[in-house]
């Protein structure tokens, strides 16, 4: 069994593009909505989202081809591939096939369906370059193209969970010795049949989105893409990487109970596997970077879980939410999330729960209200629950040496 640890990150979010601008709007409790730009929500019931801003400008690093070939959701993953690889300090000289990808998704190309969908209603036709967009798994090729990989690919669809799902996938490869490298990304692009259904559902907020607080009323649709670099540790030491932390282990469960609603029993199964996997209990844990959507269901639930897992601890455990700054970026949103927990643990900060007012008694833990805070963290929980009842937890370690 290979240890595996985190060497390079990347991140494309409303908040900012880079680990650093991200994590400083991050901690300085930034709010990335802002009104809808890419159609007209004139119709709907919400007007908000977390659409990225400045990405045309940054786009303009990968090639006019690439650009036309692949869909938003690839190019964002692209372009935190990429961010991801230089941070990490990868270079061309590792073998042929030995850096692999696993990629997590929720929507993918949905924009692609959207842009085919106007075309075939006025009776147009559908470009070759645009039905190339469509495959789930052309975002696998893109990032392969954009940093020069050969290696293994692999794409989870697993909703809200798939960033996790694609972490936990990763350290599996390592640790088993079937893999020195894995990027593992994930990716989705603000859609309009995305927010059309959150709000047809009526889970989005009007204003803003406010986990844990009792007026709460839903949450944001947001894009994004998270990268993390994983590595097997004696490879990365052999290299003299830089090691942000430590992945030690994830639990995941499928509740088989109800599509939208989450169930409090297969969420406390998640938990507890992955900190069985990570041989710890549940007094190890120092932080719980919440799934926290803003909706009423699924906070109040999270909080039952995180209750009945902690017992007597759960208020003494921090337990923030960074939906509340970014909104819900799908598929992307547990990968950003645990890159904010990787800067968490090397910095030695906790993001906070912004536009937090009101108490809410049946969600009576400590978010960390709207103001970032010093906190010295060794064991992170980074939790993500999905439609369908997909749900991943995964475990992150302050790395203390070999």
């Amino acid at each position: 069994m290979r240890r595996v640890v985190i060497t390079g990150l990347g991140v494309v979010t409303s908040i900012g593009i880079g680990k650093e601008e991200f994590w400083q709007n991050l901690i300085a409790g930034k709010s990335g909505i802002s009104p809808v730009t890419s159609f007209d929500t004139s119709e709907h019931f919400t007007h908000l989202g977390g659409e990225v801003k400045g990405f045309e400008k940054i786009m303009n690093t990968i090639d006019e081809d690439s650009r036309s070939r692949y869909s938003r959701a690839s190019l964002l993953a692209m372009i935190a591939a990429k961010l991801a690889v230089t941070d990490s300090g990868i270079d061309q000289v590792e073998p042929e096939g030995s850096i692999g990808v696993c990629y997590g998704i929720t929507t993918g190309p949905i924009q692609v369906i959207e842009h085919i969908n106007d075309i075939l209603l006025s009776n147009g036709s559908v470009s070759n370059e645009l039905a190339c967009q469509l495959p789930s798994n052309s975002t696998l090729a893109a990032i392969g193209e954009e940093v020069g990989l050969t290696g293994e690919g692999f794409v989870l669809s697993t909703a809200c969970s798939a960033g996790n799902y694609a972490i936990g996938y990763g350290y599996d490869l390592i640790r088993l010795d079937r893999a020195k490298i894995i990027i593992a990304s994930a990716s989705d692009a603000f859609s309009r049949i995305s927010f059309t259904g959150f709000n047809q559902f009526k889970a989005v907020a009007p204003e803003r989105c406010q986990p844990f607080d009792k007026n709460r009323r839903g949450m944001m649709v947001a894009e994004g893409a998270g990268v993390l670099i994983l590595e097997d540790l004696e490879h990365a030491l052999q290299r003299g990487a830089n090691i942000y932390a430590e992945i030690v282990g994830y639990g995941l469960s499928c509740d088989a109970r109800h599509m939208t609603s989450p169930s409090i029993e297969g969420i406390v199964q998640c938990m507890k596997k992955a900190l069985k996997e990570a041989s710890i209990t549940p007094e190890d844990i120092d932080y719980i970077s919440a799934h926290g959507t803003g909706t009423p269901a699924n906070d109040r639930t999270e909080c039952a879980a995180i209750r009945e897992v902690f017992g007597d601890r759960y208020k003494e455990i921090p337990v923030s939410s960074i939906k509340s700054m970014l909104g819900h970026t799908m598929g992307a949103a547990s990968a950003i999330e645990a890159v904010a927990c990787t800067l968490a643990i090397k910095q030695g900060i906790l993001p906070p729960t912004i536009n937090y007012e009101t108490p809410d008694p049946e969600c009576d833990i400590d978010c960390v209200p709207n103001k970032s805070r010093s906190h010295e963290i060794t064991y992170a929980l980074n939790n993500s629950y999905a439609f369908g009842g997909n749900n991943a937890s995964v475990v992150l370690k302050r790395f203390d040496g070999y």
